[in-house]
């Protein structure tokens, strides 16, 4: 999936891996993490598909910078992958897998566990605040904004994602509040 992800920037305009790294970190990165060594191993391994080139440009006093840029073939892989069919809905789910075996630990460790849950999804709402600003600027890169549409709708999955993880988690304390006065 990092591959497409990649060829999907590479297809807005061309960059460095520095500068896909960049992206990632101010924006991708919340829903899609990558650390920078798998960005250079997806870059190398696009690069034998043909599905990138790589222009060297030379520096003065720093090393040559790599830029890349999508071929037609790495266009054409990346709108075969947009329209496979495939929903790319996962069912592995830690955080379920967890709260299954749940009952195997106190009350007070599960009410800890959802507060945890609870405030990290919080934590991770307000880190998409900036994401506007981000999404302004890079629009603004590529000159293509109509395409920023798309990049807001992600935004507004996350905000609702960790709404309903809040809100679930809050309701999973309920209940284990209400099977203890129950008891």
């Amino acid at each position: 999936m990092l591959k497409h992800g990649i060829l999907g920037l590479l297809n807005y305009h061309q960059f460095t891996g520095y500068e896909i790294m960049e992206v990632f970190r101010d924006s991708l990165r919340f829903f899609w993490n990558a650390q920078t060594s798998q960005i250079y191993r997806e870059l190398q391994g696009l690069e034998q598909r043909k599905w990138v080139s790589k222009t060297v440009v030379p520096q003065k006093g720093k090393p040559d910078k790599n830029v890349y840029s999508i071929t037609s073939q790495g266009k054409e892989e990346l709108l075969k992958w947009l329209g496979n069919g495939d929903l790319g809905l996962t069912v592995n789910d830690p955080v379920l897998m967890k709260v299954f075996f749940m009952g195997e630990r106190s009350p007070e460790e599960n009410i800890l566990y959802f507060q945890q849950v609870k405030e990290a999804c919080q934590m991770f709402l307000n880190s998409l605040d900036p994401i506007p600003q981000y999404i302004e600027t890079y629009s603004n890169l590529i000159d293509q904004k109509e395409k920023s549409l798309y990049w807001e709708m992600t935004v507004d999955y996350g905000r609702r994602n960790m709404k309903l993880l809040i809100d679930w988690a809050e309701d999973c304390i309920r209940k284990i509040e209400n099977t203890q006065t129950l008891s």
